[in-house]
């Protein structure tokens, strides 16, 4: 079996080379041929560049074909993908090329200069190329090498520990963590929801989530490529533009969000999503209500499934059988998944405890964080950190978390980020941000601040929003006199979370 993710991928190109497997709406169509003959060609431009197996290539690009091209060819030379939110800041940048060392670095024009300023400063090594949608350096040079006939046949092997990709992930000290994902892990999730979802080239996927997250590379861009499905890609979620393309396509994968959307408008019913096989929900809870909203409207279950930046996926309701609203399903094929309590036991059928799950999906550990790694895992058994309880019959239901971790529109957010901006500002002596339920996002974020006096709230929103990502900024603010905390003078955010949960909610 071919351990190189791409070389599953390739064989569909070749099974289906005449067959359009990706396409953008008003823009470019490819088929599996030219996706193959169009991947070669990008290897080639990385390998130019310096690019060797095991080399990381970061990527903060607008998602479009030549972004999906990036990818696939960073795997078929056996490089190591990561993929950074296209909203985060020059200084969140700063710290993954500084931590992840890559050898290229694709960013739009606007933040190239920043980008190479790096160089000399944290990674001589890095070489800056600039893509702005289907336009730039990288473009320029691809469609050169492609006029020339220049391209890489060979996909390079690589083992099932290999790495494939870092994805970054918020971490307990508020510095994010880079989670390495083999190409073994992605394989075998690809295999599990092939089997759980019934997936196959029969189907064509509504493509509307970020490229730059594992659900919408990993779950649902893999999953598609891996069994020859055409994709339609969606620049992003337009509700207009996904009713326009739901007709031509059998499978959609959301955040909540999306769902919540699509019910606010008057478009969407019974015959829009007619031709529809299945909508599958993830990265935030989904709320019962929208789930029963959803089959009113349209006759549609959703399918709710339970994943995380470090494991893809590990549990999904069933294809056939109960999609129990308000559960993310039993554990997929191949997984294994236990509740345990603090004495280091499993818990009984009913009662909450720590979810902790183990199988060839599971990520290896945090890129030169071998203590953090240690500490995550009990042998074989990874500690999600999710509060969970296990029914007789097997469904897990996610009822909370024991850290902080804040999940907004599906983007995983960590108070300290935030905080630690907020608390920089020279009136603020101290800042606590949490996050509490809000009926579009999933989750709203809420920041609560004592200061030396009345603080402007437009001049530390603006610290905000030049700091940090825009999904990071909070969305209320409150001056106490001071935070509660218990007799250990730790901050009870739990109080917090519970005086202000219907801030976004109350009508």
């Amino acid at each position: 079996m071919p351990h190189n993710l791409f070389s599953l991928i390739q064989l569909q190109f070749l099974n289906q080379s005449d067959r359009i497997l990706l396409s953008v709406p008003g823009g470019r169509s490819l088929t599996g041929s030219e996706l193959d003959a169009e991947t070669a060609c990008m290897a080639a431009v990385l390998i130019d560049a310096g690019v060797e197996p095991g080399d990381r290539v970061s990527a903060q690009v607008e998602k479009g074909w030549m972004n999906v091209l990036l990818y696939l060819a960073v795997l078929r030379i056996g490089g190591v993908y990561l993929p950074l939110n296209s909203a985060y800041t020059e200084s969140e940048v700063e710290y993954f090329l500084t931590d992840a060392e890559p050898r290229v670095h694709v960013c739009p024009q606007v933040r190239r200069e920043h980008a190479e300023s790096l160089v000399q400063s944290a990674n001589e090594q890095l070489k800056v190329m600039t893509l702005d949608g289907d336009l730039g350096f990288l473009r320029d040079v691809f469609d050169d090498f492609k006029l020339s006939g220049r391209a890489v046949e060979e996909v390079v092997s690589r083992e099932a520990a290999d790495l494939a990709s870092i994805i970054y992930t918020s971490g307990t000290t508020g510095k994010p963590k880079g989670a390495m994902i083999s190409h073994g892990n992605l394989i075998a999730n690809a295999e599990m929801l092939t089997e759980a979802w019934a997936y196959s080239k029969a189907d064509t996927l509504l493509h509307a989530l970020p490229l730059f997250h594992v659900h919408g590379l990993f779950v649902g861009l893999n999953l598609a490529l891996v069994n020859g499905g055409p994709i339609i890609l969606l620049p992003k979620f337009d509700p207009t533009l996904v009713l326009e393309v739901m007709p031509d396509t059998t499978v959609m994968m959301g955040v909540p969000t999306y769902y919540t959307r699509l019910l606010s408008d008057d478009r969407f019913n019974r015959v829009t999503s007619s031709q529809m096989r299945l909508y599958i929900s993830g990265s935030a809870p989904l709320l019962v209500e929208t789930s029963d909203s959803f089959f009113e409207r349209t006759g549609h279950r959703i399918l709710e499934r339970y994943g995380m930046t470090e494991t893809g996926m590990s549990c999904s309701n069933p294809l056939v059988g109960e999609r129990r609203a308000g559960s993310v399903g039993p554990h997929l094929p191949g997984v294994s998944v236990r509740v345990m309590g603090d004495d280091g036991y499993s818990v009984a059928g009913g009662e909450i405890g720590s979810l902790e799950v183990k199988g060839p999906h599971v990520f290896s550990g945090y890129w030169k964080l071998p203590e953090k790694t240690a500490s995550e895992f009990k042998g074989e058994w990874f500690i999600t950190g999710d509060l969970a309880i296990l029914s007789e019959d097997g469904y897990i239901s996610i009822v909370g978390r024991d850290k902080d971790l804040i999940i907004s529109g599906g983007l995983n957010i960590y108070p300290k980020e935030i905080e630690d901006v907020l608390n920089d500002q020279p009136d603020v002596l101290e800042s606590a941000v949490v996050g509490v339920s809000h009926p579009d996002f999933g989750e709203g974020i809420v920041a609560i601040l004592v200061g030396k006096k009345a603080l402007d709230i437009v001049v530390l929103e603006a610290a905000c929003r030049e700091k940090l990502a825009g999904f990071k900024v909070p969305r209320r603010w409150l001056q106490h006199d001071a935070l509660p905390r218990n007799t250990m003078g730790k901050v009870q955010k739990n109080l917090l979370r519970d005086n202000y949960k219907d801030s976004f909610t109350a009508k």
